[in-house]
């Protein structure tokens, strides 16, 4: 198995070098094939989103010791998500081959056939072991050597290509996901800026309110001035968000320097969830309508970018 890993690497490794660094879904398919002297092998990959690498292999049973080597050969292609593997093939080389007699098969054929016959002993008796032999399972033709090296090979081959096609799939669809990412970049960035620019206003619009209320609250009697300054003050620092609104700026910057690098889901994943603090913490904040109805709108976008994020390898 070593060698079939080995190998497959080898063969593969022509098929994906100088990949670059690109953004990845972990969602797509990919088939490969090999069809020669006889032999008819196809591969094929499913992959969906999963936290984990999760590697499934379905194949014959000939190909039963070779599918920890197929496992580890996915797995220098694919770091995240969960793929199914489908393997079939045709063999129409002359070689030896040797029948397999299931015995309880037959056995459970034999009883049945002398149960019927204890109960309509009436019935003439053809039940011989002619008839046995053509009963369904009672016998299967096995190679009897295996899987050959040319077979291996071939596996070898349509996996490689199976792998190349599932990885261009998932590059094309990671563009797209990348490229509606950074749109909605550009929307919380603006949305940010749209915070930014009122917040300033937010204070003043608090101490015209609350002079206006003690006024009429007093009915024309003088109040403190400095008192409504520390008050005005008090407001001020618990409702002042210039760390969160700095700490999102970054976050974009990062979030688009990232876009440009390789396997990034993890490290977006984690991105978007300080993304979501830094918002969330701006509407609990928030004493004024403008920056609340941003502050939703900004939230949602994230939303949005973070649904992206969960199909991203």
């Amino acid at each position: 198995m070593r060698s079939f890993a080995a190998a497959g690497a080898a063969r593969c490794g022509r098929c994906f070098a100088d990949e670059g660094k690109f953004m990845f879904s972990m969602t797509g398919y990919g088939k490969g094939e090999y069809k020669q002297g006889g032999i008819e092998l196809t591969v094929e990959i499913k992959t969906v989103n999963n936290r984990y690498l999760d590697v499934s292999v379905k194949c014959p049973k000939i190909f039963n010791a070779y599918e920890e080597a197929v496992r580890s050969t996915v797995r220098e292609k694919l770091t995240r998500g969960h793929a199914d593997i489908f393997i079939n093939y045709v063999d129409k080389r002359d070689r030896a081959k040797e029948l397999y007699v299931d015995a309880s098969a037959a056995k459970s054929y034999y009883d049945a056939a002398m149960r019927i016959k204890g109960m309509f002993p009436a019935l003439a008796d053809d039940f011989t072991v002619t008839a046995l032999l053509k009963s369904p399972d009672v016998v299967r033709q096995e190679d009897a050597a295996g899987a050959d090296e040319e077979l291996v090979s071939a596996l070898r081959s349509a996996l490689g290509a199976a792998l190349q096609n599932l990885n261009a799939m998932r590059e094309k669809e990671g563009e797209k996901l990348a490229a509606d990412m950074l749109s909605r970049m550009n929307e919380i960035e603006r949305l940010v800026g749209v915070i930014k620019e009122r917040a300033p206003q937010v204070a003043e619009n608090y101490r015209v309110k609350l002079a206006e209320r003690m006024k009429e609250a007093l009915s024309g009697v003088g109040y403190d001035e400095t008192r409504l300054l520390t008050e005005v003050a008090v407001f001020v620092d618990r409702a002042n968000i210039d760390e969160e609104l700095t700490r999102l700026a970054s976050h974009i910057s990062q979030f688009r320097s990232i876009c440009g690098e390789d396997r990034v889901g993890r490290k977006l994943d984690f991105l978007v969830q300080e993304f979501n603090r830094e918002s969330n913490t701006i509407c609990s904040k928030s004493n004024d309508l403008a920056v609340t109805n941003a502050g939703l709108a900004l939230k949602n976008e994230i939303e949005k970018v973070r649904e992206q994020v969960q199909n991203i390898e």
